[in-house]
């Protein structure tokens, strides 16, 4: 081939679309996280690590199946403005797959959010409007803009979309991965899309396997997860696939991602903290256990918050 001649991409096996690159994250055994003297009793935990998706997060599964399925219907076409309501990693994903997809985006967003998840979507070349008064504002917000005719929202928190991303894709990549040996799964829980999806999918092929949810306690903030009031709960959520719901302490939540990067290599954020330290307790409780959870997300998102450079002791967050 001269040096001039075009580029036949048939011939090039590694090349793919990004689509392609949604889903089919490690799943990887712990190692240090107790200490081993402290859970010896055959269980073990195991994180799936969705910062691995193109845009960073496990969001990135939904937001491709809202506008790929959307566009399939006819709801949507290229050109459309799309509006969505987000705390951020739903925002994020979102923008990558309009930019790819040819869709103008506008993201209404608390204004508490981290700089890094704000950067991320103008990146992006998303629209971004800071909301005071937290998501659900931002949810009404985002629905008045539709009323008045100014675009369509997706509405990640009333999408069934939004569960069947992970009922086609995340519920089946665990039992494969596991080999059909998983007991327990833990998920924090925001629009409950992950949580409900993959439930659906891990019950209908083992109805025995434990499904565990976390919200914040009434007194914590942690990004991602929310304990809904009644009037906003996801219409997506099904608390009949959901076994067990703990409350996380906001500084357990917060110790345990400093020790999931410290001790194990996985630089993740506070709800991933969580779910590692939900892990720890199922583990203790039940021997021979195989237990997954989700790793939302990178830490790197979490940078400016300061948060990675707290000194603590494990042994006080326990």
């Amino acid at each position: 081939m001269s040096a001039t001649a075009p580029l036949n991409v048939n011939f090039i096996t590694q090349i793919t679309d990004l689509a392609d690159c949604v889903g089919q994250t490690p799943l990887v055994k712990l190692q240090r996280l107790p200490e081993q003297e402290q859970i010896d009793n055959g269980a073990i935990m195991l994180a799936k690590l969705e910062g691995n998706n193109p845009a960073g997060s496990v969001k990135d599964r939904p937001a491709f199946n809202m506008i790929y399925q959307a566009e399939r219907r006819g709801d949507i076409k290229p050109g459309d403005m799309l509006i969505e309501a987000t705390s951020g990693n739903t925002g994020i994903a979102l923008a990558m797959v309009a930019a790819m997809r040819g869709y103008p985006i506008t993201l209404f967003m608390p204004s508490n959010s981290t700089q890094e998840r704000k950067d991320a979507m103008t990146a992006y070349g998303a629209t971004l409007i800071q909301v005071e008064e937290g998501i659900e504002a931002a949810r009404d917000m985002a629905l008045q803009m539709q009323a008045d005719g100014k675009g369509i929202v997706l509405d990640q928190f009333n999408n069934p979309d939004n569960k069947q991303a992970h009922y086609l894709t995340t519920g089946p990549e665990l039992w494969a991965q596991t080999e059909g040996k998983i007991t327990h799964f833990i998920s924090s829980m925001g629009t409950t899309g992950t949580i409900t999806g993959v439930a659906q999918y891990l019950k209908e092929q083992n109805p025995a396997i434990q499904i565990i949810g976390l919200q914040p306690d009434e007194e914590a903030a942690i990004a991602g997860i929310r304990r809904w009031p009644a009037a906003y709960m996801p219409g997506i959520f099904d608390a009949d696939l959901v076994d067990e719901i703990m409350d996380i302490d906001q500084r357990v939540a917060e110790v345990y991602m400093r020790k999931l990067a410290k001790t194990e290599g996985i630089f993740a954020g506070v709800s991933s903290g969580a779910a590692a330290w939900a892990a720890t307790q199922v583990a203790k409780a039940n021997p021979d256990a195989v237990i997954a959870f989700i790793v939302c997300d990178r830490g790197d998102r979490y940078l400016s918050t300061g948060l990675y450079n707290v000194d603590d002791s494990i042994d006080n967050a326990n």
